[in-house]
């Protein structure tokens, strides 16, 4: 037997019928059908709500689409959150549905020439990520006789330790290295664009408050001597991220009011270059993950050479994550329940097996369970962010599943 994840806080207490914002799970799929991601937007508001409250008040939040763009959510997040992040021109269209451009930001390496001219067509700001793209970008500029909007994203000389996946201290795709970034911000003031300041992000899915205190630490200095070596203080300084949620057996959740004290000590010291500048952080999994349920129906129950295998409709083609196939080294189990029983106790190992013929199609790994038959509904914790849009969805012609709000 191999342990799960902890349930989410919203989940944890619940006894029988498993509910999501008060609506009854097997209702929804019922409904909607299965599979199904289900998303909560009081959750999704409680949690902003949360982020405001730790945070000082001179750090602005961002939402980084990537971790759920579905359209429903955006248009409920965008008025809760002071910015948006987009990482493509089929991101950029959907942000500027909902936000005014001057709150949209555009990061990511390899931005095609045609992006870069929608990005300052629209007036949003690109997170230059290449002295390369600066020059694209200012060129584009010219043709449209438009000056770009442009922060430098820059690749620090430092990691976030103890994260999921770290972005920095080392060679990388994204951003500018720190030593080279100060010469760039110069060719893009020279050239004509509106500079917007620094984009610096060291890691993501990190739980140690610790760690998190001391690379936002870190990347304020760093940003006061890349704005000294420019000779200009940066509009705005964007932290980065990096708040993890607790996704596997042994997670704790992150002190996000610990982080939120240390940063506003930070920010009281801080180099007088800075002292007009403005600050945000820039998150997404930490908003929408807890939030999100994805139902699925088992359609058989086998036993074979002594393993119970629970097949259900849907699998890693709309959770890759929770299969253990994006990005994670060791596979372990995200958090699982049987829809009908919250809250009883487990009476057998089972593995959670999806519909597509490979054996990567996993949901559960050798999980203690209770009793599960045909036609009960299983959940999966954790599925607000990186769910279908980073899952391969298109892999064996399965139908896609539905995607709703509730709250």
């Amino acid at each position: 037997m191999k342990p799960m994840g902890p349930l989410p806080p919203a989940f944890a207490h619940q006894q029988g019928v498993l509910t999501i914002a008060g609506e009854d799970a097997a209702a929804l799929v019922a409904a909607y059908g299965s599979p199904l991601f289900v998303y909560d937007l009081a959750a999704v508001a409680a949690q902003v709500a949360r982020f405001r409250a730790a945070m000082p008040e001179a750090i602005g939040l961002h939402y980084a689409i990537k971790a759920n763009p579905f359209a429903p959510l955006l248009a409920a997040m965008a008025p809760l959150v002071d910015g948006l992040d987009v990482a493509s021109g089929g991101e950029l269209e959907c942000a500027l549905a909902v936000k005014p451009a001057t709150a949209v930001s555009f990061a990511g390496p390899g931005k095609r020439d045609d992006e870069l001219a929608a990005a300052i067509a629209a007036g949003a700001t690109l997170n230059i990520e290449s002295a390369g793209e600066a020059r694209r970008a200012l060129a584009a500029g010219e043709r449209l006789g438009i000056a770009p909007r442009a922060a430098v994203r820059v690749n620090p000389d430092l990691e976030l330790r103890g994260s999921g996946m770290k972005m920095g201290g080392r060679a990388s795709p994204f951003g500018i290295d720190a030593e080279e970034a100060a010469a760039v911000v110069r060719s893009l003031i020279e050239g004509g664009a509106t500079w917007r300041g620094f984009h610096i992000f060291a890691g993501s899915q990190a739980l140690d408050a610790g760690a998190l205190i001391e690379t936002q630490a870190a990347t304020l200095a760093l940003a006061a001597r890349l704005a000294d070596a420019v000779g200009a203080a940066p509009p705005l300084v964007n932290l980065g991220g990096g708040f993890g949620v607790p996704y596997f057996a042994g997670d704790v959740a992150l002190d996000v009011e610990r982080v939120g004290g240390a940063l506003a000590e930070a920010l009281s010291r801080r180099a007088e270059v800075l002292a007009d500048s403005g600050f945000a952080l820039e998150l997404g999994r930490w908003l929408v993950a807890e939030a999100g349920v994805y139902l699925t129906r088992v359609v058989d129950r086998k036993v074979s050479r002594g393993e119970i295998f629970l097949v259900v409709d849907g699998g890693l083609h709309h959770q890759l994550a929770a299969s253990g196939n994006f990005g994670t080294v060791v596979r372990r189990n995200y958090p699982l329940a049987v829809g009908g029983r919250m809250g009883m106790a487990g009476e057998e190992e089972v593995s959670v097996v999806g519909c597509l013929c490979t054996p990567l199609d996993r949901l559960g790994d050798r999980v203690l369970l209770p009793r599960t038959a045909a036609g009960d509904v299983v959940a999966v914790f954790l599925a607000g962010a990186y769910g279908l849009t980073a899952s391969p969805s298109a892999f064996l012609g399965h139908p896609a599943p539905a995607e709703v709000v509730v709250g």
